[in-house]
């Protein structure tokens, strides 16, 4: 069964959504973890945690049962505009498929149109669905790319996306303040002039 917290009747609805026999399952197995690492795993304030962690892992994983690719439909409109248009400053918050630690940041993604455009916001939902799954950097920015490029078919797609992981931080290496940045460019953007537009205003702050 799942709960809905919208009730939105469009097309595409963004929706928190949560399986009881998936939350009854993962609810179990987050209590023997418990078991194993804590000493006293059943004092109150750890009583309804594994009910807890079991919500909020579906919520953090909620990307694998939405299609982007039905985000970016629910919004086409034809329209005669080949210029660049961007969506900088888009906040991701995904999880580390190695550690299962989460990784955040931004990500600047643009497209030229080539007879289609999208809404904006469906760009940050893409965005969104995506790093909503076990990832990691590289395959995000170039899963962000393809999407709207096989979607949209503009003229051309180019990602960045800045990030700080915490299994980097926390544990590892154990380095508080490196950032890493990934790019993925396609048609137009492969140009040396267009690309250096593209981070050039990703860059600049307007206002």
């Amino acid at each position: 069964m799942e709960i809905s917290l919208n009730n939105n009747k469009s097309a595409y609805q963004k929706i928190e959504k949560f399986d009881k026999e998936k939350i009854k399952k993962l609810e179990g197995h987050y209590k023997a973890i418990l078991e194993i690492l804590v000493n006293d795993p059943k004092r109150e304030g750890l009583e309804k945690t594994p009910h807890r962690m079991a919500k909020s892992m579906q919520f953090l994983l909620q990307g694998y049962e939405t299609d982007p690719v039905e985000i970016l439909k629910s919004a086409m409109f034809k329209e005669d505009y080949r210029q660049m248009v961007i969506v900088k400053d888009i906040e991701i918050y995904s999880m580390c498929e190695h550690h299962m630690l989460p990784f955040f940041g931004k990500a600047h993604v643009a497209y030229i149109p080539n007879g289609y455009i999208t809404g904006l916001s469906k760009i940050a939902r893409v965005v969104d669905v995506f790093a909503r799954r076990l990832q990691v950097q590289e395959r995000l920015t170039l899963q962000i790319k393809e999407c709207i490029h096989q979607t949209l078919k503009p003229l051309g797609v180019a990602v960045v996306i800045e990030a700080q992981h915490l299994c980097m931080q926390m544990r590892g290496v154990q380095k508080q303040h490196s950032i890493t940045t990934t790019s993925d460019f396609t048609g137009a953007f492969e140009k040396i002039a267009t690309r250096e537009e593209f981070i050039r205003l990703i860059s600049s702050d307007l206002s």
